[in-house]
């Protein structure tokens, strides 16, 4: 790691992990930050998903600065938004959640932001919204109660995870793949690159245990 700067996850999410890693990228560390994910009355998605992303870059920063291991790392945090229309949907907790979400979604269009925010060893900030246009096919009763058996939805924004089941729901989807999973990776790994993270520098041999 030394001549490295170092890296951290704010989130402790396994898919943004699994994301990264699969760009050839190992964070340092995982900071999830705890927010108020709530949306502000009569905000739109857009809005909503840049507003958390720099909350979590920002909570992630104050824990950061407290640990002299990590002081001057970057910092990654991203915030996933699924919405019909102007209607954010939740991510789901509960049976009733999912079912609401699934019946909303099915033969329809839906869309999926995630902001993304970097903040670098000088802090500044850095962001960037990315949207993925979705449309699913038309659900049966079965198809929603058995995904609803499959626990697959829990804690996931718009009660689907694409990266599963789900992804057989998916008709269409225009834009990218990696945004609906929950961190967009050519926005993710440019803007890393962009601020001088060497985004390379775990590429080597980064087969060899496959």
């Amino acid at each position: 790691m030394i001549g490295r700067p170092k890296l951290v996850l704010a989130s402790g999410s396994p898919r943004r992990l699994a994301l990264l890693n699969q760009a050839g990228i190992e964070p340092d560390a995982l900071r999830p930050a705890e927010v108020d994910e709530t949306p502000i009355r009569g905000e739109l998605p857009r809005a909503c998903a840049t507003r958390l992303a720099r909350a979590k870059a920002e909570a992630a920063l104050r824990n950061v600065k407290l640990d002299g291991e990590l002081r001057g790392a970057f910092i990654l945090a991203a915030d996933t938004v699924v919405a019909v229309g102007r209607r954010i949907l939740p991510k789901a907790e509960l049976v009733n959640e999912a079912e609401q979400c699934l019946r909303l979604l099915s033969g329809r269009n839906h869309r999926v932001y995630t902001g993304i925010c970097i903040v670098t060893p000088k802090e500044s900030f850095r962001q960037r919204l990315i949207e993925t246009r979705v449309r699913f096919k038309r659900l049966t009763n079965e198809d929603i109660q058995g995904y609803i058996g499959s626990g697959e939805w829990r804690g996931k924004a718009g009660g689907y995870a694409v990266q599963g089941i789900a992804g057989s729901f998916v008709v269409k989807l225009v834009g990218s793949y990696t945004n609906v999973v929950g961190l967009p990776l050519y926005e993710s790994v440019t803007l890393l690159g962009g601020e001088g993270y060497p985004i390379r520098f775990g590429w080597l041999n980064a087969g060899g245990g496959l």
